[in-house]
């Protein structure tokens, strides 16, 4: 009787196992993969709900080195082609446990079991919204002490980079070297530990001509070139940019190499160590001009940026971006995305900003999200509001939930248009395999998105 007993239950774990395999091959195909991804998990949680209503209340648990829902969605670090076979072995270790304690019938109380499913309850009391003002506080936020602190330290380098570069180069025409990115603007997470110093080329209109990335030989609408013209009128030599040339065109890659000589190689940084009061250096082996910064309150990364600035187009050299083609410029829109989320928010008291930090926070500590950055994340909100109104304090837990299936829609199709330009693909720089394995820690999250806000 032991042995057709043991059969039977194989048997009913293996049509289970078919059950669950056939569905999730038929929502692959009626939804796709995100769909059934989500009714995978949707499937799994009413799963749970039903098997907890039927076990006793007093029955025991083995003891767990981290929590129930990071086990049963440890799917999270799995491979996105392990999805069915995952959620199939789950449910199959949820039915034979809910079987084996029905079987055994309700075991001793004590007083501490008693007690787990009113601590249950006042967990369940905490919503998502309270969980989200809670994580932004306590680890998104940074210190306005500390943001003070980090600025006046990168204007002061900034100061002296500045009047070392005149020095060295009097003739190069640059406007005034200034602070910009994320901790200007407040969108810094977690530590203010990087700045970025934005050094103006003047270039003359009448000598150089913007070429759109549409028009390149890349065809790729991220990456301009600036063309030398009116060669016949002014020869090379006219303009001090013509020594930076390769093939009648501005070079990024030159002209980052000849400020890495003149000023990373050249200036006295252990000079700087008493007048600053930290120790500055030069950031070895990089692409980019990058200083490391040490100070009795932590370490501070500063990128140098060249740009260039001509009516509403921002041109920046950023040689990690664009490779190993020597002419190319990068195209951003940061400072246009940044004011347009900025003037969403004043218009209507609105929390897109909060919602765009805590999102970079949660990818800056999963390591599956750490592809995503800041650019993706303020263009699905961009896009959002245009269809989505109520961004105020109320619908912070809405919005959040609805940025992450608006960033699923987007890896489905691999490909997220750019707000203020269309034709680019803000995921082109991500592999299959990354947006498959963002796409499946999203999945996971749809269902239970506390689980993004671990620290």
């Amino acid at each position: 009787e032991g042995i057709m007993e043991q059969r039977g239950k194989r048997k009913g774990e293996t049509n289970i196992a078919a059950v669950v395999d056939f569905l999730l091959a038929n929502a692959r195909l009626v939804l796709g993969v995100g769909g059934a991804a989500v009714l995978g998990i949707a499937t799994l949680a009413v799963k749970r709900l039903i098997d907890r209503a039927g076990r006793p209340p007093d029955d025991e648990k083995p003891d767990k080195s981290i929590p129930e829902g990071w086990e049963e969605l440890g799917l999270v670090s799995a491979s996105p082609q392990l999805l069915r076979k995952g959620l199939e072995g789950v449910v199959i270790k949820q039915l034979t446990a809910a079987s084996k304690a029905q079987k055994e019938g309700p075991k001793p109380s004590t007083v501490s079991e008693k007690l787990k499913p009113e601590i249950k309850r006042v967990q369940l009391c905490v919503t998502l919204q309270e969980k989200l003002v809670q994580y932004y506080q306590n680890h998104v936020a940074l210190s306005e002490d500390d943001v003070s602190r980090v600025k006046q330290q990168a204007l002061e380098i900034c100061t002296e980079l500045q009047g070392f570069l005149r020095a060295k180069q009097p003739d190069m025409p640059l406007g005034e070297m200034h602070l910009g990115g994320s901790l200007l603007d407040g969108l810094q997470v977690v530590a203010a530990n990087h700045a970025c110093l934005l050094v103006p080329l003047q270039i003359e209109d009448k000598f150089w001509t913007l070429i759109p990335g549409e028009e390149t030989i890349l065809s790729n609408p991220q990456f301009w070139m600036v063309r030398r013209t009116n060669l016949e009128y002014f020869p090379r030599g006219r303009s001090f940019w013509d020594k930076f040339i390769i093939g009648g065109y501005l070079s990024s890659k030159v002209l980052v190499n000849t400020l890495n000589k003149t000023v990373m190689e050249s200036m006295n940084w252990p000079a700087l160590d008493g007048m600053l009061e930290c120790t500055v250096r030069p950031v070895m082996g990089s692409q980019e001009l990058k200083l490391e910064v040490h100070s009795e309150h932590g370490q501070l990364f500063i990128n140098i940026l060249p740009t260039i600035i001509v009516n509403d187009v921002i041109l920046t050299a950023q040689l990690e971006v664009t490779g190993n083609f020597d002419n190319l410029w990068y195209q951003s829109f940061y400072t246009s995305e940044t004011n347009k989320l900025a003037d969403l928010d004043d218009a209507d008291c609105g929390v897109r900003k909060r919602c765009l930090k805590t999102l970079k926070a949660v990818c800056r500590d999963c390591p599956a999200l750490r592809k995503l950055t800041g650019r993706h994340l303020a263009n699905v909100i961009l896009h959002l509001s245009e269809k989505e109104s109520d961004w105020t304090e109320a619908a912070f837990a809405d919005r959040f939930q609805q940025v992450i299936s608006e960033l699923i829609g987007y890896l489905e199709q691999g490909c997220l248009p750019g707000y203020f330009n269309k034709a680019v693909n803000l995921l082109s720089d991500c592999s299959e395999e990354e947006i498959d394995d963002i796409g499946f820690t999203l999945y996971c999250a749809v269902s239970e998105p506390e689980i993004l806000l671990q620290t």
